[in-house]
């Protein structure tokens, strides 16, 4: 992944207290990372950084849509996405995750790249089936059918056999 510089945050001139950012993500900010799935992308990203002694908190703010494939007919499929998350980045001696929500990073450090976390924030949104809604007819039909002629060609004759003893015994 190359760095997305807009996405640094030098924090080591900042006041203590709240400073606020905004980001628009969109399909080039996915390409940016491997294996995206993501076609289409309007995300408007909207990040509070809260400045401590000792840490900085992380508030994102999420919302828009995306554009993906969708698993049953790999057509375009448009899902909304939208949610706070947050983040708290404490400073130690090296780089380490304490949890999903907590991160060390060293002293020495001047600044933090956020486009991973957003990133991540954004793709935990996505539900683990992205499919058309059933009957809405918005599946690729021809698609759709070929996976129901494979889907019957395939059935092993040993589960037919195991289906009419089955239905002896009821």
């Amino acid at each position: 992944m190359k760095a997305l510089k807009e996405f640094v945050i030098p924090f080591v001139g900042l006041k203590e207290g709240t400073h606020d950012y905004a980001f628009d993500v969109d399909a080039k900010f996915f390409e940016s990372f491997d294996n995206s799935e993501i076609i289409h992308a309007d995300v408007h990203v909207d990040v509070s950084l809260e400045k401590q002694e000792r840490m900085l908190i992380f508030r994102f703010g999420t919302k828009g849509t995306l554009t993906i494939p969708c698993d049953r007919c790999l057509g375009d499929l448009t899902l909304a996405v939208e949610g706070t998350d947050g983040l708290i980045v404490k400073f130690g001696q090296e780089w380490e995750e304490e949890s999903d929500e907590i991160i060390i990073i060293p002293e020495k450090e001047s600044h933090i790249d956020i486009s991973t976390y957003i990133y991540e924030y954004i793709m935990l949104k996505l539900p683990l089936q992205k499919v058309h809604p059933e009957g809405e007819g918005l599946c690729d039909p021809e698609v759709i059918s070929k996976l129901n002629d494979h889907h019957q060609a395939e059935t092993d004759p040993r589960w037919a056999a195991l289906k009419q003893l089955k239905d002896k015994t009821e």
